[in-house]
């Protein structure tokens, strides 16, 4: 079929305004990148742009040769993985009960949830609570407390309604109970929404630190975004003692928290090209009606 004029003008503004977008949502992540390459001086002097100037890594060296550092590494990685597959179970058997219709008490439930959205305790009777838990200053804090997110239980439960329940029904016939036509059956049958869900969790995981920052008193249990937010605070406060010289001291100040931004954002950049395809797929299944 023949494209109008007036289709290839549309597809030209479009092109050029989502390169606009990407070049303006790009741009401030490579210049961190380049800062974290850069010499002091022109970091003072505010002449790094897109491309390092008196390329330097001693401050990498030095952040990777603190031990506080790959211990807070280390911590972030057990709380992301830990959390997201609690989020995932809690997360999927409460959709997939909230999705069949039979369930007693379905829209009280589904309103309960959505109340939470909107409204909570407030921070003083949620840190009472992780207290008398017994949770504080333990991985429990961290985990629990944001254990489901409504919107990505909404939108799991959009998916699971729309799927076609024919197939559960055979399934049945055949034998299987609940519980096998969910592992069977259904979570073969939603990758795309898990995927996107498991993402959406890891990365809300990775990068929470008010969590940790309110329960936790233990710098040994730190997670990085902590040790990040030490750092923003005092530039060389988060590196062991002797760790640096007085010959390098100033240069490690100057972009430290660039080098630790691109260090703590790196494996989340390296997991979204494998996932980012389920995004649109994952989400506009729950949202469409047969």
């Amino acid at each position: 079929m023949k494209e109008s004029w007036q289709y290839k003008v549309f597809k030209v503004f479009n092109i050029t305004f989502l390169l606009i977008i990407m070049f303006l949502t790009f741009y401030p992540f490579l210049n961190v990148v380049a800062q974290s390459f850069s010499g002091e001086s022109y970091i003072n002097a505010g002449e790094v742009n897109l491309i390092p100037k008196g390329f330097n890594v001693e401050t990498y060296k030095t952040v990777m040769n603190d031990s506080m550092f790959w211990n807070s590494y280390k911590n972030t990685v057990v709380y992301t993985v830990v959390a997201t597959a609690i989020s995932m179970f809690m997360t999927t058997i409460f959709a997939y009960a909230l999705a069949k219709k039979r369930l007693m008490g379905r829209s009280f439930f589904t309103a309960f949830a959505v109340f939470t959205m909107f409204f909570n305790g407030g921070l003083i009777p949620n840190y009472v609570l992780i207290q008398t838990l017994g949770f504080g200053n333990t991985i429990w804090a961290i985990v629990v407390p944001g254990a489901i997110s409504v919107f990505n239980l909404l939108i799991m439960k959009a998916f699971f309604q729309n799927m076609p329940e024919e197939l559960e029904e055979a399934a049945a016939i055949d034998g299987l109970g609940t519980y096998r036509i969910l592992l069977k059956v259904v979570l073969p049958l939603s990758k795309a929404v898990l995927a996107t869900m498991t993402l959406f969790y890891a990365v809300g995981n990775w990068n929470s630190w008010f969590s940790a920052f309110l329960y936790l008193d233990k710098q040994e249990m730190f997670p990085v975004t902590i040790y990040l937010r030490n750092l923003i605070t005092d530039a060389t406060g988060g590196l062991s003692s002797g760790a640096t010289s007085a010959d390098n001291l100033t240069q490690i100040a100057s972009n430290i928290k660039s080098v630790t931004m691109v260090l703590t954002v790196l494996p989340i950049i390296m997991v979204y090209p494998y996932i980012q395809k389920y995004f649109v797929s994952g989400i506009m299944l729950g949202s469409v009606k047969q």
